[in-house]
């Protein structure tokens, strides 16, 4: 299921959800505009290296003193506007431009954006710990937007979602509850993450997606404002027909 939009208004105006996906473009670009070893050491330079961060012996020893000079907790940050392809900035730009505006109405923008920062942290400090001794860089939003797509369903799991889901030479689309979309995508970051454990190398950072989710869950009561509840009925009750 690929989500393309939610119908689920909102009243403040997405200033960080907008500034962070122009933000997370225009450093994209960049990337993209360098020569190909110039791009190699901007990724290792900026991405957070779990052994680097984690102060593992064997990464620390593996790795130029340059790029184990680097704070960790600039690495933790930078990592999150580094994309390692198209198709992922694609990706994660999408997720966050559909349920990120919903967060940051019920936050405001301020808390919105360190929320954000923090789901992004705990989820690249989960993923290091898959792996400890890892000298990949780990890039992407994801970690943050999965800590966006956590709160999104303690507050709005009956929300409607219009997905299209691929059926071989067919396409389909149709509005389905925000949960089930959420709570699917969870469970296949969750399986995948588990049959990922031992492989090492790069790849897709899943338990990134499960510690950024988590993170989500377990901070939006901190961060919400007190009027709005939890699983909150959808604000659009009207189911619109399944659409081709």
């Amino acid at each position: 299921m690929i989500p393309l939009h939610d119908d689920n208004p909102t009243e403040l105006t997405p200033i960080v959800t907008v500034a962070l996906i122009v933000a997370c473009s225009l450093v994209f670009f960049y990337e993209v505009s360098l020569p190909e070893q110039i791009g190699e050491a901007f990724i290792f330079q900026y991405g957070a290296i779990p052994s680097i961060v984690l102060g593992h012996p064997a990464g620390l020893k593996a790795l130029p003193p340059d790029l184990a000079a680097f704070p960790v907790y600039l690495s933790l940050l930078t990592s999150m506007f580094l994309h390692g392809g198209w198709m992922h900035l694609i990706g994660n730009m999408l997720y966050l431009w559909i349920f990120g505006n919903n967060i940051e109405d019920v936050m405001g923008h301020v808390k919105f954006a360190v929320f954000y920062v923090l789901c992004g942290v705990l989820a690249a400090l989960s993923h290091a710990m898959t792996d400890p001794a890892s000298t990949v860089p780990m890039v992407g939003a994801s970690g943050a937007i999965s800590g966006v797509l956590g709160a999104y369903l303690l507050l709005f799991p009956r929300a409607k979602v219009l997905v299209l889901i691929p059926l071989g030479m067919f396409t389909r689309m149709m509005y389905v509850p925000a949960g089930f979309v959420l709570g699917f995508w969870f469970v296949m970051q969750l399986l995948s993450g588990g049959m990922s454990l031992g492989r090492g190398g790069g790849g897709v950072a899943f338990f990134a997606h499960v510690g950024g989710f988590l993170a989500g869950m377990a901070l939006i009561g901190l961060f919400k404002r007190p009027d709005v509840q939890f699983f909150a009925p959808a604000k659009n009750q009207s189911w619109r027909r399944s659409e081709w």
